[in-house]
């Protein structure tokens, strides 16, 4: 397993996801604070082939650093192209609306998935963020959110996509991936 980010090194975490409303365990912020994310590789310098999986993590960065990044879209589909599976939780799907297939649609075009829904973004975030993710995976794709009041939600878009919904959904989604590579093996 690598980490990679746009520009290498350590990145920068939004303080809010280490408050007690989405980390009440304190459990990502000790993860944050091992270390082991300080050295990211460049996206850029990824080499797909290597790789059986690609995971988008969530956060706005993602929105801003990650949905329109042409290295990111490579990667995901070459790794697709070669049969592996594709995952993104959160705020995470947002490249995956901008990643064009040989024929020019995205490659969740008309899909089933999720991604963070507008009705639970903290008030006045959709006025400041780049986009809607709900609003532009609908447009794209067959956006679904799942109940709001169960805990986390994910959707196989295909035998190949894997989205999940929010924060709370990350256990889900490493569970869905688990499986997913137990069966590919």
């Amino acid at each position: 397993m690598d980490l990679a980010s746009p520009l290498g090194g350590k990145p920068v975490v939004d303080q809010t996801s280490f408050l007690p409303e989405y980390d009440p365990e304190g459990t990502f912020k000790a993860l944050y604070e091992t270390g082991r994310a300080d050295e990211t590789q460049r996206i850029a310098d990824a080499d797909p082939e290597d790789y059986d999986v690609v995971l988008i993590v969530g956060g706005h960065g993602a929105m801003y650093d990650l949905a329109k990044n042409e290295d990111l879209h490579r990667i995901i589909n070459t790794i697709y192209d070669n049969g592996g599976i594709v995952a993104a939780e959160c705020h995470g799907p947002a490249p995956l609306i901008w990643t064009m297939r040989p024929d020019g649609s995205s490659i969740i075009a008309g899909k089933k998935v999720t991604g963070y829904p507008d009705e639970i973004e903290p008030e006045g975030l959709l006025d400041i963020l780049p986009f809607s993710l709900e609003q532009e995976m609908t447009k794209v794709a067959d956006y679904e959110k799942g109940n709001l009041d169960k805990p986390a939600h994910a959707v196989w878009a295909d035998k190949q996509i894997v989205t999940s919904r929010d924060p709370f959904s990350s256990k889900l989604m490493g569970e869905e991936l688990v499986k997913a590579l137990k069966e590919a093996n």
